[in-house]
């Protein structure tokens, strides 16, 4: 598994194999079953992890105890609260697996001992940072004030891979909808020969 790893941080040509090969000792592999917890709400966010296998959503608690789903990771995704780790806070979401899942994780004072010696990683932290920063904008545009239909829509033509892994009750949480309106909206597609 190691090998997925080193493939998705060389391809970004940032990391020599020297490189890697150095940063890879402080990269621990963390086996999590279905429905573990990666970052606990209100607890210091302590790691950055690196999905090999499987995947985790991201999403908060609101007042009358529902999740509110904002974001799915699948392999090859860099995963963590990323502000709360950076001031190492308490984070403000929950990541759990959705799948049993394979996380590379790096602790906090690792993560600086790492960065003092290879400032390459700098560069890869920035490109996760932006991707997070795109993901969250692309979620605004085309899943804010739009209709089930549209929503659904979107995810069929853009995010397959969450019709195919995420749970019903999960994808309707993220599209900020009912499982009742998902129901209907894929209903409504079918039904015009949309889907």
């Amino acid at each position: 598994m190691i090998t997925a790893f080193k493939n998705y941080i060389l391809s970004k040509g940032v990391l020599t194999d020297e490189e890697f090969n150095f940063s890879a000792q402080f990269f621990k592999p963390l086996h999590l079953k279905k429905g573990e917890h990666f970052i606990q709400e209100d607890k210091i966010c302590f790691y950055i992890g690196f999905i090999v296998v499987g995947a985790v959503k991201a999403y908060a608690i609101d007042k009358d105890g529902k999740e509110n789903i904002t974001c799915f990771k699948f392999e090859n995704d860099f995963i963590t609260s990323f502000s709360e780790f950076v001031a190492q806070e308490k984070s403000s979401r929950n990541i759990r697996t959705i799948e049993d899942s394979v996380i590379y994780r790096i602790s906090y004072p690792d993560y600086q001992y790492l960065l003092s010696r290879v400032t390459a990683w700098n560069g890869i932290i920035k490109s996760v940072m932006e991707q997070e920063y795109n993901l969250k904008e692309r979620y605004l545009l085309n899943y804010n004030n739009k209709s089930a239909v549209d929503k659904y829509r979107y995810v069929i033509s853009k995010e397959q891979m969450l019709i195919k892994r995420a749970s019903t009750q999960d994808l309707a949480s993220y599209l900020g909808i009912t499982q009742r309106s998902l129901t209907r909206a894929k209903r409504q597609l079918l039904r015009f020969n949309l889907l």
